[in-house]
């Protein structure tokens, strides 16, 4: 039973999975829901810790709170330059956080970098920086405090990168939607609704203190209070103008498009750092990429096809005079003739990418799409063609999603090139919504079809519960998901997702219990650009000393040891583990928002990745091993969120043999030599080689009153001196000129 039999399902290329689900009742299996069966928010989270909060998670200065309860100032985005944070923003990921956490602030940092120009860089030693630690709930203060050390707290069940994004945005200089001084254009509020002496919490305010940088009123804003906060009953507290978008406020997927609007605007961004490209071919510049005078045939820019594809993948056929996709023929021609398409010229700057686009083949099973890499090299200025991956298959009558790895450091173009089999084909190889960005590929893919019929007919609770395909993490660790496509019986219309671990081929080589393996299920926004997408996600990490409810046995063990039997279609006997996950996944409300759905299908990104090596990281330097003055060495290897992770084993830097840092300072390694970082506090810091050196802010004063009245007193004495010297050489010259006179 230790052993997956793949051949139950239909592979469609390189790590993606389909099938048809019909719902079963499954064996039974142990679950854990992390949030409780509850959909709790930012604010639902704080309130039950107790905490009193300014607007529920932001924490004030003492001397602003009262000023803030007392004057009314519009608050969006805080004014004044010095509350902005420099573009790549000093963070340390303090060892209080959960580790599931320290994973999901990373791919919380790789969302700004895909959308905006803000970047997060591990501290060295700059004077202002965030400290992310675990406290008592989700706040954060808003803007740069310029106080040195500024906390930002992710505490239990703050680990949703939606609520990430939130605490971040309030640090970068943010408050909430709602405040807005046109508020009551778009939402009401339901006084009488809100718990006592949490009125101030829903204020409006003038133009004083902030900006909305010329933005529209967001519904969709991630900083959006939800139609519930600080009720007191189980009416609402906000009630839209527009009656949509009731369901709608209060997300916590992602950016919306005007959150990332005045985000871009308050920080003076024209572009992001890790987007590349994208193109859904609906301009007649094809996106400035060209056909190659290297082939005997050509890419069409065509609406639809007779064989398929009937429409693009951008529109699906809903928009008049528009949708268009990148169609290869190979009904005509001869066996090997081929069509190459290039994208333009680009410029990598992180060494590693990820091509996104779909495909439709309507062709034949021998022809083939060839995904390339033209790079560019001083040795080779006319570049040198990579083959990066071959996709084949049988025809179909729907639109795939592929991932491509790239890796590239050197100027470059994608390439798309089209082989003619030696089959007949009716139709050809096509191409669509294209995206190109510099971060990591999915690891695999669940692709769910015929879904709305899903949706319509599967019961709530396990009769309603549908499994993926078996996956295999980098590490070799067999796991698998699941999807109650109606919720349970207690919490119906909502998507709940779970993670297991199943027994598989590498368990006898494999680490017991699993450590520190974070899986992370992203249900997919289906938009065509990558930078409007707000996609779902939650992560699931793997803690060895986990133990089950039930019994003294750990978690996540070994399958074979703490799961139940189970069957995959074709009949093949396996056992899962128990599951972690959530019922509250996704709203139906909210999956109907977006571009969930899409060709009646749904696209589940699925990773599974080792991230131990976030087990220590204070102070988070990249990467590097550090010694604290006042401690014994302790190693401490991270990951720098510019970089992709590091595999255990790689070899790094020395750490510093004997640690010359004073007064508790921080020795690191830089460009292989030990350098300190010393510490700082609100009014008081250490500098000096060693570290050996206190100045504080009384005694700058001191300092600069001394040096300013040492600097008088000389120049006093200066400005007499030569008073007297200028004096003394007049009286001279006019006693030498009346001598001279008499003489005369």
């Amino acid at each position: 039973t230790s052993c997956i039999s793949l051949c139950a399902f239909l592979i469609i290329s390189n790590n993606i999975f389909f099938f048809l689900p019909s719902p079963q009742p499954a064996p039974e299996t142990t679950e854990i829901d992390v949030d409780g069966g509850i959909d709790q928010d930012i604010f639902d989270i704080n309130e039950a810790l107790g905490l009193d909060l300014f607007e529920g998670d932001i924490k004030l200065d003492r001397g602003l709170h009262n000023y803030f309860l007392s004057r009314m100032q519009e608050r969006n985005s805080i004014i004044g330059d010095n509350y902005r944070w420099p573009h790549a923003i000093p963070y340390v990921l303090e060892d209080s956080l959960e580790m599931n956490a320290k994973g999901l602030i990373l791919k919380a940092f790789e969302q700004y970098r895909l959308k905006t120009c803000i970047d997060f860089k591990p501290w060295e030693g700059e004077k202002n920086y965030i400290s992310v630690f675990k406290g008592s709930g989700c706040w954060s203060s808003v803007g740069n405090r310029q106080e040195g050390l500024q906390q930002l707290s992710i505490g239990a069940n703050c680990d949703k990168i939606g609520t990430i994004q939130h605490e971040f945005m309030h640090a970068l200089g943010f408050w909430h939607e709602q405040s807005r001084s046109d508020r009551d254009d778009y939402v009401s509020i339901m006084w009488d609704r809100i718990q006592a002496g949490k009125d101030h919490n829903f204020n409006k305010y003038d133009d004083k203190t902030s900006d909305s940088l010329n933005v529209p009123y967001d519904y969709t804003s991630v900083m959006h209070y939800s139609q519930n906060a600080f009720r007191n009953g189980t009416e609402p507290t906000i009630v839209t103008n527009i009656p949509d978008f009731m369901d709608v406020i209060g997300q916590r997927m992602d950016f919306s498009d005007y959150d990332l609007q005045k985000l871009n605007r308050l920080y003076n961004c024209s572009s992001s750092l890790s987007f590349m490209d994208t193109c859904s071919f609906e301009l007649e510049n094809i996106c400035g990429m060209i056909q190659s005078s290297d082939d005997n045939s050509d890419w069409q820019r065509l609406p639809h096809i007779p064989a398929g594809p009937n429409t693009d993948h951008t529109n699906m056929g809903e928009c008049k005079d528009s949708g268009y996709f990148m169609h290869f023929n190979t009904s005509a021609g001869a066996e090997g003739s081929t069509a190459i398409l290039e994208s333009r010229i680009l410029y990598p700057k992180r060494g590693f990418q990820c091509l996104q686009f779909y495909f439709y083949n309507s062709g034949h099973e021998s022809d083939r799409l060839y995904v390339g890499v033209r790079e560019y090299t001083s040795s080779h200025p006319n570049g040198t063609l990579r083959l990066v991956e071959e996709i084949k298959g049988s025809p179909d009558n729907y639109w795939q999603l592929h991932h491509v790895s790239l890796n590239v450091t050197s100027k470059f173009r994608v390439v798309f090139q089209g082989v003619r089999g030696s089959g007949l084909s009716n139709g050809g190889l096509s191409i669509d919504d294209i995206n190109l960005s510099e971060t990591q590929c999915p690891h695999h893919v669940w692709h769910i079809r015929n879904f709305t019929h899903l949706l319509n007919t599967s019961p709530a609770g396990e009769a309603g519960k549908i499994y993926s395909p078996p996956f295999y993490s980098s590490k070799g660790y067999a796991f698998q998901v699941s999807l109650h496509v109606n919720g349970t019986t207690d919490n119906p219309f909502n998507l709940g997702m779970y993670l297991y671990l199943i027994s598989g081929a590498n368990d006898d080589q494999l680490q017991w219990p699993c450590a520190w393996q974070q899986g992370t299920m992203i249900l997919l926004d289906q938009h065509p650009d990558i930078r409007h997408r707000m996609s779902n996600q939650r992560s699931i990490t793997t803690d060895p000393l986990k133990l089950s409810d039930s019994s003294s046995t750990y978690f996540w063990d070994r399958p074979d040891k703490v799961g139940s039997i189970a069957s995959f279609p074709n009949g093949t006997q396996f056992k899962r583990g128990p599951g972690s996950g959530t019922n509250a996944f996704l709203t139906h409300q909210r999956l109907r928002s977006r571009n969930f759905i899409k060709e009646d299908g749904v696209y589940i990104l699925l990773t599974m990745e080792d991230i131990s090596h976030l087990l220590s990281t204070q102070p988070s330097v990249s990467p590097t091993f550090v010694m604290n003055s006042s401690t014994t060495p302790t190693t401490i290897t991270t990951t720098s969120p510019a970089t992709p992770p590091k595999e255990p084993g790689t070899e790094v830097p020395n750490f510093c043999p004997d640690n010359p840092c004073e007064n508790d300072g921080v020795c690191v390694i830089v460009d292989r030599e030990p350098t300190c970082r010393c510490p700082v506090g609100d009014n008081w810091w250490y500098m000096g080689a060693k570290c050996e050196r206190k100045g504080s802010t009384q005694e700058n004063t001191v300092i600069a009153v001394s040096s300013t009245i040492s600097v008088f007193v000389v120049m006093l004495i200066v400005t007499i001196t030569t008073a007297v010297c200028l004096k003394k050489k007049y009286s001279k010259g006019k006693k030498n000129g009346e001598n001279r006179h008499q003489a005369e």
